[in-house]
């Protein structure tokens, strides 16, 4: 997957179609009279977000949107998916929004097809908010991520190219919160992530990690020998697999009030205006 550096003053939409990136540029309208947006079945939504989104993989949903389009002589197309998920960390809600955690969801997926313009992210993204109100009217908040540190194969290609939240300081009501949590991530030679829960099923031998096995394997580590232990298999795995780890100073994080026009004026006060926002990404590659 190939992204050229651009400059820092110009922004670009990014876009997916069957795991790859594209951009458009920033300055283009959509035709909302041509768009709908609806609550969406998860087999839908899942199968749109295996398809298109880099990572081909899918968050615990609770609540999904699809953007439809209707062009004249041609059949109802959907190009866009959001999905709204458990929050990884559970106590992400209580700290950041003051809420328990069956009322927080978390942004998890926030795909669009190549040939949608670029300002269809607002238009979609508030419309969202509104169905999401309407399917969980208890929910009052909702948190988004942006990850702002590209990642690149061994080959030097670059796979991810970061982002750092363009759109979501483009929608209204949210606020900047600054950075999440640091850590380290550990990448395969294609420069995807390995997830620590992946890990430590593995490590552990828990339940799933067969599946995590096979991940690994898929990403080129080696076979594992007989009878031996997933902790001794895992630490050769990564010793000789191509695996590399790449220190990451923690996403950035958005907080946006969706319950209903007394709960969001309510948390909005509390959290106030945030932090300003980021301008670009923690090297030189802009997405917007």
């Amino acid at each position: 997957m190939q992204h050229l550096p651009v400059r820092p003053d110009v922004q670009r939409c990014q876009r997916w179609r069957g795991g790859r990136a594209s951009y458009r540029p920033a300055r283009e309208v959509i035709d909302t009279e041509r768009f709908e947006v609806v609550p969406l079945s998860e087999s839908d939504a899942k199968a749109f977000v295996g398809q298109h989104h880099y990572s081909h993989s899918y968050p615990a949903a609770r609540f999904r949107a699809g953007l439809v389009s209707h062009h004249w002589g041609r059949r109802a197309r959907l190009e866009g998916v959001a999905v709204f998920s458990q929050p990884m960390n559970q106590l992400a809600g209580p700290r950041h929004a003051g809420l328990p955690p069956a009322r927080v969801v978390e942004l998890g997926r926030f795909v669009l097809l190549d040939e949608t313009a670029a300002n269809a992210e607002t238009f979609f993204l508030a419309r969202a908010f509104a169905e999401l109100r309407v399917a969980l009217p208890k929910v009052g908040a909702c948190l988004a991520y942006s990850d702002p540190v590209p990642r690149a194969s061994l080959g030097g290609e670059i796979v991810f190219p970061g982002h750092y939240g363009c759109i979501y300081q483009a929608a209204s009501g949210g606020a900047y919160l600054g950075r999440a949590t640091a850590r380290t991530l550990l990448l395969t030679p294609d420069g995807r992530v390995v997830s620590a829960r992946t890990l430590s099923k593995l490590r552990n031998d828990e339940r799933g990690a067969a599946y995590a096995y096979r991940q690994l394997r898929d990403a080129g580590a080696p076979a594992r020998r007989p009878g031996e232990d997933g902790a001794a298999y895992l630490d050769r795995a990564l010793a000789d697999g191509g695996f590399r780890r790449q220190r990451h100073p923690g996403n950035h994080l958005y907080l946006f009030p969706v319950g209903g026009p007394a709960a969001r004026r309510r948390l909005a006060r509390e959290i106030g205006r945030g932090h300003p926002y980021p301008k670009g990404v923690d090297r030189p590659y802009v997405e917007c």
